[in-house]
């Protein structure tokens, strides 16, 4: 008799125990996407963003060149300054890259990484 109780006690245990793994294998599956969808998420609106902005700064860029252009009376140069200030700015840009990308991207995704649930 107690060996019957012991087997069925197994059989239950075994079972229990699958249904957690089944359980955890769920949370994690359902964890994963939800990880995916925010990075993916995040990503296109920071791309859609990235497309605004170029338009914007394209459109500014050749009424600051027009303007320029204007007030010396030589389009060319009026271009040319800007295509200059541009240089400036990518150089600048260049030598403090790791401050500006680097931390805030680590920041944000291990906000959405490392979080505890």
């Amino acid at each position: 008799m107690a060996f019957e109780e012991i087997k069925e006690n197994a059989e239950d245990l075994k079972q229990e125990v699958k249904n957690l793994i089944d359980a955890n294998l769920r949370y994690y599956k359902l964890w994963g996407f939800k990880i995916v969808m925010k990075s993916t998420t995040m990503m296109l609106k920071l791309f859609l963003l990235a497309v605004m902005l170029t338009i914007v700064t394209v459109f500014f860029s050749i009424a600051l060149a027009l303007g320029i252009g204007y007030w010396l009376d030589n389009f060319a140069y009026g271009f040319l300054i800007v295509g200059l200030i541009y240089l400036i700015l990518a150089i600048l840009v260049y030598y403090v890259q790791d401050k500006i990308v680097e931390g805030p991207m680590l920041s944000r995704f291990s906000k959405i990484f490392l979080k505890k649930y």
